[in-house]
């Protein structure tokens, strides 16, 4: 049986450009607070999501004008979001009280052409001890900012920046287990044809607490959202292909190799029947339930490969995560910034 929670229609948020694609962005606008209109609709396919969302439960637009949001980290000892803006090389942080200031710039390129085409950094964490870890899209690599949370500048320590002597193509989206281990995706989106392709694959890597860094998966194509189970023995990929559009599923071992992987969900035909998005980032519910962007905004995932809700954002929709509680989801959609309450 299919539910549908009807929210305030997307498109009929004028103020806020809703019905744009990415292209049709301003680079140089100036994001602005949007107090919380609701906006999409959540769909539902199975009874089991109001075990974690409220039936009358409605998606908020808390800021907007970006020309491409991504990144989604929640900081818990201070209560703010960090979230990256990649076409512009900054971080945002969002408050409640505050809404949106700058938080870092550059976030991802520190060199000094001007023609990167996405020159910032994408997929954030915080390391174990609180520091700032980003994949930066345009110096190709994965690195930690050598400041404090609380006076952010653009100064980096460098974690992984190639395998076997060639420079990754542009680290996507990471994650780290209790063991402090990294694993992250790097998939060709940063490049430019002045900064080329080293590699002959599009890789899935871990990096351990001494620096090594393996390879785990080479056989993917655009290899983007990572995510890891409740108990950190499975690993989950998001693969932002329109001709294989698929969420996969690895079993990890102790030391956080590859032992065996599947397809969880093959959403290539949803994609080209909704023709509003691919994989793109993912994180997951401490019940096991994947929640992953893909066609339609967000869809929300059983550890067994079934989709039971499509938070429809209206645009293509990059990333998502939790706060550390999991009350409250955050969505990174194109041009704007969501939020969902949950149980």
């Amino acid at each position: 049986m299919k539910y549908l929670l009807p929210l305030l229609s997307w498109c009929s948020l004028t103020l806020f450009s809703a019905c744009n694609t990415p292209t049709e962005h301003a680079t140089e606008n100036e994001p602005e607070s949007s107090n919380y209109e609701y906006s999409g609709n959540i769909e539902v396919y199975d009874s089991s999501f109001f075990d974690l969302v409220g039936r009358d439960t409605k998606m908020e637009l808390l800021a907007s004008g970006f020309t491409w949001s991504e990144g989604p980290l929640w900081v818990q000892e201070g209560g703010y979001l960090l979230f990256t803006d990649v076409p512009e090389n900054v971080v945002y942080r969002w408050t409640e009280a505050d809404s949106i200031t700058e938080f870092l710039r550059p976030s991802g390129y520190t060199g000094e052409r001007t023609d990167k085409r996405e020159p910032g950094a994408n997929g954030l964490i915080l390391d174990q001890d609180g520091k700032l870890i980003l994949c930066q899209h345009g110096n190709r690599m994965v690195v930690r900012m050598n400041s404090d949370l609380n006076n952010p500048q653009s100064l980096f320590d460098t974690i992984a920046y190639q395998f076997e002597g060639k420079k990754f193509n542009s680290p996507n989206d990471l994650v780290m287990d209790t063991q402090g281990r990294i694993y992250f995706t790097d998939p060709p989106y940063g490049l430019d044809e002045w900064d080329p392709k080293e590699t002959d694959f599009q890789g899935v890597y871990r990096v351990d607490t001494d620096g090594t860094v393996t390879l785990l998966v080479d056989s993917l194509f655009r290899p983007n959202g990572i995510g890891l189970s409740p108990d950190h023995k499975i690993m989950y990929i998001g693969t932002s292909d329109a001709n294989s559009a698929k969420y996969y599923a690895y079993n990890l071992d102790v030391q956080g190799n590859v032992v065996s992987g599947k397809v969880l969900l093959d959403v290539t035909a949803l994609a080209a029947e909704k023709k509003s998005g691919v994989p793109d980032g993912l994180t997951v519910h401490k019940s096991g339930t994947l929640f992953t962007t893909g066609p339609e905004g967000v869809l929300a995932i059983s550890p067994e490969g079934k989709i039971l809700a499509a938070l429809q954002t209206g645009n293509a929709t990059a990333n998502c995560t939790f706060d550390n509680d999991f009350s409250t989801l955050y969505i990174t959609s194109d041009m704007n910034l969501l939020r969902l309450n949950m149980k």
